[in-house]
């Protein structure tokens, strides 16, 4: 997973070696390189130009830490963009004051979505929190075997009545034997198609108003890139999402998803599947995610424990000492402190 997008990304670092400090005139061979990284991993190309823009911006104005290389610098200031275009910050699933929360699972055919439905009924579990998955797809074949499958193999109760029932009638009676079972959340799985129809949407619309849920996620396939960012503006538009689950991140995904469905559609990413089994399914951390697609976690921290620990000041009176061989003991003492603050030499090599 995003293995070109880092290669790529790395060849962006390579234009700031050997440079002492950042300026307008060095950062722009690397801005460059970043946007070509960026478009070829399919991001979306609005996010593309103000990514740039806002990097270009904050490589200029920024002063590089004392003991920190530009390349590095820079690093962590597209680091940074990268967390800002994902979304900052978790958005965790939501949960009812009064139970039971209502999840309910929209999504094209092919997605994934009924087993994001066992996957988040399995995450819940892990939570402690009771769960009834709902099988309203009644129209593709086997749709309600392989939910009620997937619910034995993590020992999560399903809801069915059958292929011939209306799926709102199936959802609504989901929900009332959920309320008398006492379950903490209801997972609805909803009928994908092949691709946006008016059928779907007024159905799902129907099923919506008639559940009332705190939760609607879209459950997209990475593999579409930017094309899920616009799929997911589309269901927003129409239907009303809070969020998105984003499967088939361990396949070859360039990334384009993960960076444009935020900055495009609004609704943030809340989970990711990054394998096929049940328990392939994580909470969504934009800060994790973009140290995934640089592969530099270690340069970040160092540039961080430098931020913290180092003060500019001390730093420029130290390095005139030095000029002047005035450099004693116990500033060599300072210095050694201030390291072991840092963490441990092998912690920076690894």
């Amino acid at each position: 997973m995003f293995d070109a997008l880092s290669e790529r990304l790395e060849s962006a670092w390579k234009k700031l070696r050997g440079q002492d400090k950042i300026t307008e005139s060095n950062i722009q061979e690397a801005l460059k390189e970043v946007r070509r990284a960026l478009l070829e991993a399919d991001v979306n190309l609005m996010v593309v130009k103000d990514f740039i823009k806002e990097v270009g911006v904050q490589a200029q104005g920024s002063q590089v830490v004392s003991g920190v290389k530009p390349g590095q610098q820079f690093i962590k200031i597209v680091h940074d963009e990268l967390v800002k275009v994902m979304g900052e910050s978790n958005v965790p699933l939501a949960e009812a004051q009064q139970p039971p929360t209502i999840v309910l699972m929209a999504g094209l055919q092919g997605t994934g979505k009924t087993t994001a439905s066992a996957k988040l009924a399995l995450h819940l579990q892990k939570e402690n929190r009771s769960s009834l998955l709902v099988a309203t797809d009644v129209y593709r074949p086997a749709a309600i075997d392989q939910l009620m499958t997937l619910g034995k193999q993590i020992n999560v109760p399903v809801f069915e009545l059958g292929k011939d029932a209306d799926p709102v009638e199936i959802a609504r009676q989901g929900i009332e034997y959920g309320k008398a079972q006492g379950i903490d959340t209801i997972i609805i799985d909803t009928a994908g198609r092949l691709q946006i129809d008016q059928n779907m949407m007024a159905e799902l619309a129907q099923i919506k108003e008639t559940v009332q849920p705190h939760e609607t996620l879209l459950v997209v396939d990475a593999m579409t890139g930017q094309e899920a960012a616009t799929l997911t503006q589309t269901f927003n538009d129409r239907i009303g999402i809070t969020g998105a689950i984003l499967t088939k991140m361990d396949g070859d995904s360039r990334g384009g998803a993960a960076l444009s469905i935020r900055r495009v559609s609004g609704a943030p990413i809340k989970f990711v599947g990054v394998g096929e089994k049940v328990e392939a399914l994580q909470p969504f951390y934009p800060e994790r995610m973009a140290s995934r697609i640089l592969g530099m976690g270690d340069i970040l921290t160092l540039v961080e424990k430098a931020e913290e620990e180092f003060d500019i000041a001390d730093a420029e009176k130290m390095q005139e000492k030095i000029l002047e061989a005035k450099f004693d003991f116990t500033d060599f003492l300072k210095q050694t402190r201030l390291m072991k603050n840092m963490g441990s030499l092998g912690g920076w090599l690894n």
